[in-house]
């Protein structure tokens, strides 16, 4: 029994082994850590990218009207938002996200104004800066962004506001990871003149995206 102790002492068969199981779990969390860190920084890009396209595609889109200004209907208000969830791909945006578009205007005071404003999406996450008819009288409201970065429209101008909400979906750790959403927000000026006096509806109607 001693020399077989004696004997398993001096052993050193299968000691890479041994140090490969013992690593293997520190190795694969490792490699899976960094995968799902390179997926959420990837969704951040993705999402960023989105409320761009959304703002700039609104900024665009009109109807043209013979001896009027061009007009922005809900029909472009909805293809707009439709884009956005399209872009987002395996995001499903739509069950995952929320995505709000609002006209960022001058009211007749000189105070800045949210006019109207659409959303789409199954997640009910608001604007961060408040709902449609926001401002629509007085100075109060200063306008729309964080800290010393807010954007204000001009008179007769249109500023095209889009904010996506997007909760985070992880590929690995699911249940590990805090729920946390991913917020990103855009703005854009309207590209030409544009009719600001509402956003229409003309026939054939299409559905209206409230908030």
């Amino acid at each position: 029994m001693i020399r077989e102790f004696r004997a398993l002492a001096r052993a050193r068969d299968g000691v890479a082994l041994v140090e490969f199981a013992y690593s293997l779990p520190i190795m694969v969390t490792l490699g899976l850590g960094g995968l799902e860190l390179v997926n959420y920084t990837t969704a951040h890009l993705r999402v960023n990218q989105i409320a761009i396209s959304l703002a700039d595609n609104a900024s665009r889109a009109k109807q043209e009207v013979v001896g009027a200004n061009p007009r922005f209907r809900e029909l472009d208000a909805n293809e707009s938002i439709r884009a956005a969830q399209l872009q987002g791909g395996n995001l499903d945006l739509k069950a995952n996200g929320r995505v709000v578009l609002s006209s960022l205007e001058v009211n007749e005071d000189g105070g800045q104004w949210i006019h109207w404003q659409r959303c789409g999406g199954d997640k009910s996450y608001p604007s961060r800066y408040g709902t449609e008819d926001e401002g629509e009288t007085g100075t109060s409201f200063a306008g729309m962004g964080t800290g010393t970065r807010l954007v204000q429209a001009e008179p007769r101008f249109a500023i095209m506001y889009a904010e996506v909400f997007y909760d985070y979906q992880p590929i690995v750790f699911r249940g590990l990871i805090p729920e946390q959403t991913i917020y990103k927000t855009a703005a854009m000026y309207v590209r030409d003149d544009r009719d600001l006096s509402g956003i229409f509806n003309p026939s054939p109607e299409a559905d209206e995206s409230f908030c």
